[in-house]
């Protein structure tokens, strides 16, 4: 493979030709060894954002000539619309504050800038991913700013399929309404309620958890840009931080505003924790569902049998017709790893120090899982299991006889 020579402060690092990255890159790539993880295409999308709105701000400031700043705008809007997306490469869990990361984008956006404007990759002396890319910015603002715009467009996804499920609940409810069966306290027969009522109240559970999802959007929306290295804004023109935050507002379709209290958008990640414990809340009602599912299959002959589940796959290898629970099971896995996740945000929220709060790689990926993983399921547990559930009408009359 050929190479060439990218010089920075620690000195000279070989790098692939054709890479858009630069030398910090080339030198995280061999550092952060992780996970296996590339950067979610959400997040280079949000810095991405970022780096084309600081560049606009920073030439309304006079702080950028326009020459440099146009070129940058352009290579963020080639970025923006889905190229050069395998020149990210640094691990999800990277440096403290995600510095690899935002490095790695500045790199990339200052090779495609040279290009732009006739030059060589690692010309650096033309258009610097330091001077220019990242003028008026660090990775102390950049990236929780990333982190909120990423946590957005990522609930924007799972929302409409949270609400898929509800909806197919709800019909559920009302196709067994008038199904009476044993209601069970401490798993125990206790008094009559019928099959409908209970997957009414599941619906509703999962309604006010969906509910606490979305009132945690407002303090996501509130913006750490601006706020450089320590959040007293140094080293920012005047008029960039209200000019960059709003033409973020612009490009990413969200409703952005600064956070008031700049050195508090720095020091805590209250609002990402916060996000992450809506998502455990919204888990904990939700393995209660695919729990209460797998008890009421569970037989067909020595179990309860009051529902009936589709069968999608072969239930075992030894005992032919077997169906198993197994989306239910796979909803409940799900659920513990979105309350693990929620831990590791947790004690990663509870780790900042002074000014500055590094742990934001981890709590991001933690967040990431999170929502991918309901965004995934959440529409194959509706579709494949919620929707195709049958009663089992002669058990619920026999078992309610005897508990009379």
């Amino acid at each position: 493979m050929r190479s060439r020579s990218d010089r920075d402060s620690l000195g000279t690092v070989q790098i692939p030709s054709d890479a858009y990255y630069g030398p910090f890159t080339g030198r995280a790539i061999k550092q952060y060894q992780v996970t296996g993880q590339k950067p979610h295409p959400y997040l280079i999308k949000s810095f991405v954002m970022i780096k084309r709105s600081a560049a606009i701000a920073n030439m309304k400031t006079k702080s950028l000539d326009r020459k440099r700043g146009n070129a940058i705008v352009k290579a963020c809007d080639k970025i923006i619309v889905g190229k050069h997306q395998d020149q990210f490469v640094v691990d999800m869990i990277n440096s403290g504050a995600g510095t690899a990361f935002n490095m790695n984008t500045n790199e990339v956006i200052a090779n495609v800038a040279l290009k732009i404007l006739g030059k060589k990759l690692g010309q650096y002396e033309y258009l610097h991913p330091n001077d220019h890319v990242n003028m008026s910015q660090s990775s102390n603002d950049t990236f929780p700013t990333a982190m909120h715009v990423t946590i957005l467009f990522a609930i924007r996804d799972m929302l409409p399929v949270v609400d898929k499920l509800n909806s197919s609940l709800r019909k559920k409810a009302k196709q067994f309404s008038s199904y009476k069966k044993v209601g069970r306290t401490h798993l125990m027969d206790a008094l009559p309620v019928t099959l409908g009522s209970e997957f009414a109240s599941y619906a509703t559970a999962l309604t006010v958890a969906r509910d606490g999802i979305i009132s945690t959007k407002k303090e996501l929306e509130k913006l750490a840009l601006g706020g450089t290295a320590v959040g007293t804004g140094a080293n920012a023109p005047k008029g960039y931080r209200t000019i960059a935050i709003r033409e973020l507002s612009k490009i990413s379709k969200l409703s952005l505003k600064p956070q008031q209290d700049m050195q508090y958008s720095l020091q805590s990640r209250y609002a990402v924790a916060n996000m992450s414990s809506a998502l455990k809340n919204y888990s904990v009602d939700l393995g209660k569902v695919a729990n209460d599912i797998r008890l009421m299959a569970s037989g067909p002959i020595a179990g309860l049998s009051e529902l009936g589940i589709p069968a999608v796959h072969a239930g075992s290898s030894i005992m032919p017709g077997k169906v198993n629970p197994s989306l239910a099971e796979c909803m409940n896995m799900i659920c513990y790893s979105v309350i693990g996740n929620d831990t590791t945000v947790t004690l990663a929220t509870q780790a900042g120090q002074f000014e500055l709060n590094v742990m934001l790689p981890v709590m991001l990926k933690s967040v990431l899982d999170s929502t991918d993983m309901l965004t995934n399921f959440l529409p194959i547990f509706a579709a494949n299991l919620i929707d195709g559930l049958t009663s089992n009408k002669k058990n619920f009359k026999s078992t309610l006889k005897k508990a009379l």
